[in-house]
C-alpha cells in the first residue's frame, strides 16, 4: 500500500500590513507543495482576522498571483478550536503570514498550545525575529556587527520627541533610515536625507508601530543569505538585491518590477562568502531561530565591513521572492525546498512531544 499523505495546512491572508504579500506567497506553496506526499489544505485569515477554509482545488486553479480568500456560506471557523488536540497525526500547519500576528509569535503560541507542528522557527525566535531592536542586541551579543541606532517609544516621543530627534541627528549623522520596531517589507520606511525630514518620517512609522528605530544611513549593497535546517542550518548562496530606487521599498519589492532587481548568486569574493554566510549562522543561532529565515546584511561599499541589518522567519515565498531563488541557486528546488520545511516541523514537533511534562 501506498504510504499515507501527511496533511499540510496553509495559513495565509492575516491581519498585518503585510496580507497582501501572504496571498502571493500562498499561492507559491500551494503550487509547489509535493502532491504525492501531501494532502494540501488551506485556510485564509481575512484583514479582520476571522478564519475561512478554502477549497483547495480551486484556489490551485485560479490564474498566478495573490490567492484570494473566499467567505464561504457556512462562516468561518473558530481560531484554535480545529481539533487538533483530538487529531492522532495533527496536520503540519504552513503559516505562510507574514508580519505582525502571524510572523511574530503570536500565531506560534497558538499553534503551540493547539499541539500541532507548524514550520518555521518557535514562539521565541519569531518573537525575537520580528522585532528589529532586539534581534540587533542579540546580534551584538553574539559578536555580529550592526549599524549603529536609537530606537524610539511612542510614550517617549510624546514627551521629548524633538530632543530624541535632535540626539539622532548629533549621534548618527544624515542620512538616516526611520522604520518601525516589528514590521516587514519595508513597510512605514523612510530614507531621511535632511533634518526636516526626520520628525514626519518618525510620525509615519509611528502609524505603523509603537517602536520604531532611527538607523544610521550608510553607503551599502544588500546581501542576503537563506537558511535551512534545525539549530545548525544549511546556508545558500548570497544573493544581492539591486534597488532601483532610492531605497528597497515595499513597491520595489513587490509591485514595480523595475524597482529593483536580484543578482543570484551575489558577485563577491570567496573569502566575503565565507563570511556573509558564517554571519547568517551566528544570527541564526543567536537568535534562536530554526526551520527557515533570510537573514538580509549590508556590505559597506567603502570599507567592505558587513553588519546584521534584519532577519526573516517567514520570508517572501512570491514568484519574485529571494528565499526560493537562493535556494534554487544552490541546487534545491522549490518541491524539495518546502518538503524540508515540512519535514523539519515534522522533527521538532516529535521530539518536544517525547519531552516529559511532569516529575
Amino acid at each position: 500500500m501506498p504510504e499515507a499523505k501527511h496533511e499540510v495546512l496553509v495559513l495565509y491572508g492575516g491581519r498585518s500590513t503585510e496580507h497582501e504579500v501572504s496571498c502571493r506567497s500562498a499561492n507559491f506553496i500551494l503550487r509547489n507543495l509535493d502532491p504525492k506526499r501531501f494532502d494540501v489544505k488551506a485556510i485564509g485569515i481575512d484583514k479582520e482576522g476571522s478564519w475561512w477554509p478554502q477549497d483547495t482545488a480551486k484556489l490551485l486553479a485560479a490564474v498566478p498571483g495573490p490567492v484570494a480568500i473566499v467567505r464561504q456560506a457556512s462562516g468561518p471557523v473558530p481560531p484554535g478550536s480545529l481539533g487538533f488536540q483530538a487529531a492522532a497525526s495533527p496536520p503540519v500547519v504552513f503559516p505562510v503570514l507574514h508580519g505582525s500576528f502571524g510572523e511574530d509569535g503570536t500565531m506560534q503560541g497558538l499553534l503551540e498550545l493547539s499541539g500541532v507542528p507548524f514550520v518555521g522557527p518557535d514562539t521565541l525566535g519569531s518573537a525575537i525575529g520580528m522585532d528589529k531592536v532586539v534581534s540587533k542586541r542579540l546580534a551584538q551579543a553574539a559578536g555580529v556587527p550592526v549599524v549603529p541606532w536609537l530606537d524610539v517609544r511612542a510614550q517617549h516621543w510624546t514627551k521629548r520627541g524633538e530632543a530624541l530627534c535632535a540626539r539622532a541627528l548629533t549621534e548618527l549623522g544624515l542620512p538616516l533610515f526611520v522604520k518601525p520596531a516589528r514590521l516587514g517589507s519595508s513597510v512605514g520606511v523612510s530614507k531621511v536625507k535632511t533634518a526636516a525630514e526626520l520628525i514626519p518620517a518618525c510620525i509615519e512609522a509611528l502609524a505603523f508601530d509603537d517602536r520604531i528605530m532611527i538607523e544610521k544611513g550608510l553607503n551599502v549593497r544588500e546581501i542576503e543569505v537563506a537558511c535551512l535546517g534545525d539549530y545548525d542550518p544549511a546556508l545558500s548562496v548570497p544573493g544581492e538585491v539591486i534597488a532601483h530606487a532610492d531605497f528597497y521599498s515595499y513597491d520595489a519589492k513587490y509591485l514595480d518590477a523595475a524597482g529593483s532587481s536580484v543578482q543570484v548568486p551575489a558577485h563577491l569574493e570567496s573569502s566575503q562568502v565565507k563570511v556573509a554566510q558564517q554571519m547568517a549562522r551566528q544570527v541564526f543561532v543567536g537568535l534562536e531561530l530554526y526551520g527557515m529565515a533570510r537573514v538580509d546584511l549590508f556590505l559597506e561599499k567603502g570599507s567592505g565591513d558587513f553588519y546584521f541589518n534584519e532577519v526573516n522567519t517567514i520570508p517572501g515565498f512570491t514568484e519574485i521572492s529571494q528565499y526560493p531563488q537562493l535556494w534554487a541557486a544552490s541546487g534545491v528546488d522549490a518541491q524539495v525546498l518546502l518538503t524540508r520545511l515540512v519535514d523539519l516541523a515534522l522533527q521538532r514537533h516529535l521530539t518536544k512531544r517525547s519531552l516529559r511534562r511532569s516529575k
